[in-house]
């Protein structure tokens, strides 16, 4: 694995790093050359859109995974193409719930995995944008698991079983949580981390599990946001890799 950092001062603020991860990420994977670019959704890929000069962004035509990041795109004046591009991608940009020390992700939190898992294997280069909140050495929170709203309970006793607990996602109102897919969520904590693809395969395994929040395959670069205008960014290894 290799890791850069930054040799800003050591102030600042957090917006300001990923502002120089913006800038890290365009100079070094942008260029001038023209690009289909994936976006994931949420707050990382929403603030690396917005600081995507003009000059550059003419360039490149954009495949966005959520009605939210195709709203910032939109604003921004991105030249916005469908899904028949995917196969195409040059390069996905999108964050992460929690990063554990293999550089496994759990995605998801904004509802978004299935479009996003779809982009994340289809690009030729990944790189995934965090703060250092996000960074843990063993997952800790619940894995987003998108279904049919057919197998809404035909699904629970075996995630039982594998040793989760299942919460079906829900709204403020108490309405249950629709994907822009028409599908349902259950964000399912796990006793036991230590096997993230053991789970991964055993849940892709049942009937009416479309996907699991589980990206159990590591980016190509993953940046790591601090707190004083600095930041990390790791290349992880051949074995980790895709």
């Amino acid at each position: 694995m290799s890791v850069s950092t930054t040799s800003t001062q050591n102030i600042g603020t957090l917006d300001e790093s990923f502002e120089n991860i913006a800038k890290d990420i365009i100079e070094n994977d942008f260029s001038d050359k023209r690009l289909v670019i994936g976006l994931g959704s949420g707050r990382a890929a929403t603030r690396i859109v917005k600081l995507i000069p003009d000059e550059v962004a003419k360039n490149c035509e954009f495949i966005c995974t959520s009605l939210q990041i195709k709203i910032e795109a939109e604003s921004k004046k991105l030249k916005i193409i469908d899904e028949s591009q995917i196969p195409y991608i040059d390069i996905v940009i999108d964050g992460a719930d929690q990063i554990n020390d293999q550089y496994c992700l759990i995605k998801g939190g904004g509802g978004a995995l299935l479009r996003e898992k779809i982009v994340y294997f289809s690009a030729k280069k990944t790189i995934i944008v965090a703060d250092f909140t996000k960074f843990v050495s063993t997952f800790s929170r619940s894995v987003p698991v998108e279904i049919l709203p057919f197998s809404r309970t035909s699904v629970l006793p075996f995630i039982e079983k594998l040793g989760g607990t299942p919460i079906l996602r829900t709204l403020d109102k108490g309405y249950p949580y629709v994907t822009e897919n028409g599908n349902l969520i259950l964000d399912v904590m796990f006793k036991d981390y230590a096997n993230v693809q053991w789970i991964e395969i055993e849940l892709k395994k049942l009937p009416g599990i479309l996907e699991t929040g589980l990206f159990i395959h590591a980016p190509d670069i993953c940046y790591c946001a601090l707190n004083d205008n600095q930041y990390k960014k790791y290349e992880p290894t051949l074995n980790n890799q895709k």
